[in-house]
């Protein structure tokens, strides 16, 4: 007779709608392949926080592809953001854990028939630092556009990508790395499970985000594993590995040399004599192996750094050439930058000096370096920070973006190129002016007054949501009331600037996006 009760419980259970509604200030429960949630409402906006998408990637499973999370039968409170993934800096407040793949919802939707495009944000910071629970990714008031917004956490540094001959041996596809993008994989994989019944329409998934969620978008454009995932892509100041050697040699990809990198972590660890390297290094916390990697990710920085890898399975090749001949996912992109995109790493930099400018330019340039110095100059030191600032804005982030929405000419979709000009009247917009970043406020509504922004600051922020709510809904970010925007063409090289008002720009950087594209810095890797 017991059993006979568990299957009639478990049959009630499902049941249920994917959503049981509930009274003012609750969320009622919504119904996941894992099991119950419930959240809290905020306005006209339901959100649920901290759900968990994969199992914790700790102990065996650490340095290894995300498994399935452990289904749960009562219903789980999701009011409170999971913790973040372990990276440099942290203060051991207890929201740091190895337990950390989680993912967070907005939906303005009042039941899950209603199928919004939906949203799906890859935060930022380096591939070492970061989570989606900081304050200016709260999808509030982006959702309040009618957007089920969704924002997650993945695996950082040296958990995120360690790459070792021992882990490609274990593997069966033989290869290590990349479990970062692996994670993000699994949450879009959650989404199209799930979202339906948050209000969401799995058939209209657009993932965006910036800096390295910017690299992160532009790289699963081109991952088989991704592949049918999404149904859009918005890229914010960054391409897929390519310029990023301009921000630090050693970012590019090569997987002998981040392999060389994991041996070196092992080796620091302790843990290279061991019988068993690999359950010596699990062995460790998650602490120690971020203390141990010592990730640093200024432009003058050395040592072990790691990021995405070119793996043969997750990015099975060359971001160079795959976008080229036209191999990415056919889907629309948004792409673009900021204007000052280098200030913000040049803020704790004391030597600045002509002598340093000309190192840097070496490192980066190598035999190119007297054309870099011409088309980059500077005459004197005050002009270095300057000049650095113009090679990371053009190097790193508007020629990529330039490149990779040029090579949707081969595709039936469509690309659109931007870059943000407005210099708001914030304390940090005065130091490091159009700075990388400053676009995170105006994409998600995030505008207070109070911080110093404008009645135009205010504006500009509605249009941006609107057009990128747009290309949400329809692949396509025009619609009513606004400038239009141009699908991106490499003869009539038009861009859309966006700074008081909106308007359409044509030749972005030119002589020096024309220069970089003509490196070969990342053509053979």
């Amino acid at each position: 007779m017991r059993t006979i009760g568990y299957i009639v419980c478990a049959l009630l259970l499902f049941a249920l709608p994917a959503w049981v509604m509930a009274g003012e200030g609750e969320t009622g429960v919504v119904r996941l392949h894992s099991g119950p949630v419930s959240g809290k409402t905020e306005g006209a906006v339901r959100v649920f926080l901290g759900i968990p998408y994969a199992a914790p990637p700790v102990a065996g499973l650490r340095w290894k592809p995300p498994q399935e999370v452990a289904a749960w039968t009562q219903v789980r409170k999701s009011t409170q953001f999971g913790p973040s993934c372990p990276q440099p800096g942290q203060q051991g407040d207890g929201k740091y854990s190895e337990d950390c793949l989680y993912l967070n919802v907005w939906t303005p939707a009042k039941g899950p028939g209603e199928r919004l495009p939906v949203m799906v944000w890859i935060h930022g910071g380096g591939f070492n630092f970061g989570s989606s629970s900081l304050p200016e990714y709260d999808g509030r008031n982006l959702a309040g556009k009618g957007v089920v917004v969704v924002t997650l956490n993945y695996r950082l540094g040296p958990l995120g990508f360690l790459v070792h001959p021992l882990l490609s041996r274990e593997s069966p596809e033989g290869t290590s790395g990349n479990y970062a993008l692996l994670d993000q994989i699994a949450a879009l994989k959650w989404v199209q499970r799930n979202i339906a019944a948050f209000g969401g329409n799995p058939d209209r998934v657009t993932i965006f985000g910036q800096s390295a969620g910017s690299k992160s978008v532009s790289l699963l454009m081109i991952s088989p594993l991704s592949a049918g995932l999404f149904h859009g892509a918005i890229a914010q100041s960054g391409g897929p590995i390519i310029g990023s050697e301009y921000l630090n040699p050693v970012f590019n990809g090569n997987m002998a040399n981040v392999s060389e990198m994991g041996q070196k972590l092992a080796s620091k660890l302790g843990c290279d004599g061991a019988s068993d390297v690999l359950a010596a290094m699990r062995s460790r916390s998650a602490e120690e192996v971020i203390r141990a990697a010592d990730c640093k990710t200024g432009l003058f920085d050395e040592g072990l750094f790691f990021a995405p890898v070119f793996d043969g399975t997750v990015l099975p090749g060359n971001p160079f050439e795959a976008y080229s001949r036209g191999a990415q996912h056919d889907v629309p992109i948004i792409t673009g930058s900021t204007l000052n995109e280098g200030n913000a790493y040049l803020k704790d930099e004391k030597d600045l000096s002509l002598e340093r400018y000309r190192s840097f330019l070496k490192s980066r340039f190598s035999e190119n370096m007297g054309k870099a110095f011409r088309v980059f100059p500077a005459s004197s030191d005050k002009d270095v920070p300057a000049a650095i600032d113009r090679v990371i804005a053009v190097a790193a982030n508007a020629e990529p973006a330039r490149f990779v929405a040029g090579s949707m000419e081969r595709k039936k979709s469509r690309g659109y190129l931007y870059q943000f000009t407005r210099l708001p009247g914030t304390e940090r917009a005065r130091k490091l002016g159009v700075y990388h970043g400053v676009d995170l406020a105006y994409v998600f509504g995030n505008i207070k007054t109070s911080d110093g922004y404008d009645d135009t600051d205010v504006r500009l922020s509605a249009e941006m949501m609107d057009y990128w709510v747009n290309f949400a809904r329809t692949g396509d970010p025009n619609g009513q009331g606004r400038p239009y925007w141009p699908a991106y063409e490499r003869a009539s090289d038009l861009n859309l600037e966006f700074s008081g008002t909106p308007r359409t720009v044509r030749h972005l950087f030119k002589e020096e996006c024309d220069f970089i594209n003509s490196q070969s810095i990342y053509r053979s890797r």
